[in-house]
């Protein structure tokens, strides 16, 4: 396993590194489109700094909180194939990830679009101003785009968020046919015309269009719940994780440069992270983490008690939840919880004696979805 770790950290360095540092000929070339291809989001940039004085803090230094936003947008090649364009463009997922200031760990925390939050008085995109309010989560991305999202969630964890990500169907789409497809497992069969799946139970390898119908599908798959759909698309990211990484994909040129292509050509993010550069800083500072400190798990949440369609947050397990992570502490994720779980004993978040490792439902990267 260690000898494995070390041929991708090697082949994701030396892949990245000849694109970042070849400055001549074919090299230079293919470093200018990919850096060209990420589109930076100047307006949001501007709004967030707009309102510093309101964020929260970063208390460990190196560790990064990344806002990732996948777009419901219909405008623009290959997204019409999902819906009429309505001019709107709404948050389908958000994860929040935490990655370790040792890089040794990341989390990956789904917000559900239907949580109740607070949403602030944030800029529109005709140049007003909207009032605050009493909302589900994905209202503020449709309202304020990636500023008014990044201070909710903000405001939601009390989390200094670093960075922030968007990307749209038919770029999630292109990285998973980018990599030859992700394997998933099913426990039946599916047939759902609306969501164009019709798979076999058992592992199936999906392509792009098969992983975006089964990631986003909940009538057909399941109880039908959101919470199935997030552990399915958190399941659905481990194996994504673990086929990137992967020789086959990190040392072949004919994949890594198609995965790359589509994945920046898919971003829309901050001016921090809006270069080839900063990515492969990225990468590179993550290529000795485990794939077993790679985690995935939903915020504790229930019914919000006026509507059951809506949710609200599980306290205090939330809030050890989010304590946690920002002050770089380890959480568990497991598949089965103990009774004796850590999020329900132990001291509560704020208290001065030292907290136990907390323990939530979740998966890992290293998972056999099939197992």
């Amino acid at each position: 396993m260690r000898r494995r770790r070390r041929r991708w950290a090697t082949g994701a360095a030396l892949a990245l590194a000849a694109l970042v540092l070849l400055g001549t000929g074919g090299g230079w070339a293919v470093y200018t489109r990919l850096d060209g291809n990420i589109t930076a989001d100047e307006a949001a940039a501007a709004e967030l700094a707009r309102h510093e004085r309101e964020r929260p803090t970063a208390l460990v230094p190196g560790a990064q909180n990344i806002l990732l936003i996948g777009s419901d947008r219909r405008s623009g090649d290959g997204n019409g194939a999902y819906g009429r364009d309505t001019g709107t463009e709404r948050s389908d997922t958000m994860i929040l990830l935490h990655l370790g200031a040792d890089r040794r760990s990341a989390t990956a925390v789904s917000l559900p679009r239907d949580l109740m939050v607070d949403v602030p008085s944030c800029l529109r995109p005709d140049g007003g101003h909207s009032l605050p309010a009493l909302a589900m989560l994905n209202h503020a991305f449709e309202t304020g785009g990636s500023a008014c999202a990044v201070r909710t969630v903000e405001k939601l964890t009390d989390i200094r968020i670093d960075h922030f990500a968007v990307i749209d169907f038919s770029g999630f789409k292109e990285m998973v046919d980018a990599v030859d497809g992700v394997d998933a497992c099913l426990r039946e069969p599916v047939d759902d015309r609306a969501a164009g799946l019709k798979l076999p139970a058992g592992r199936v390898t999906l392509d792009g269009e098969q992983a975006l119908g089964y990631v986003r599908v909940r009538k057909s798959l399941g109880d039908g719940s959101d919470t199935e759909r997030m552990e399915r698309q958190q399941q659905f990211l481990g194996a994504f994780v673990t086929k990137m990484r992967s020789d086959d994909v990190l040392l072949n040129p004919l994949k890594l440069y198609p995965l790359l292509d589509a994945a920046t050509s898919a971003l829309t993010t901050d001016p921090g992270m809006a270069s080839l550069g900063g990515l492969y800083q990225l990468m590179r500072e993550l290529r000795n983490m485990p794939t077993e400190h790679v985690q995935f798990l939903t915020v504790p949440r229930e019914s919000y008690p006026s509507d059951t369609n809506r949710d609200q947050l599980v306290e205090p397990e939330a809030g050890k939840l989010f304590a946690h992570m920002r002050s770089d502490e380890p959480v568990t994720v497991t598949r089965r919880i103990p009774s004796d779980s850590a999020t329900k004993s132990g001291n509560s978040a704020g208290e001065n004696a030292p907290s136990p490792t907390p323990v939530f439902p979740g998966n890992t990267a290293t998972e056999d979805p099939c197992r």
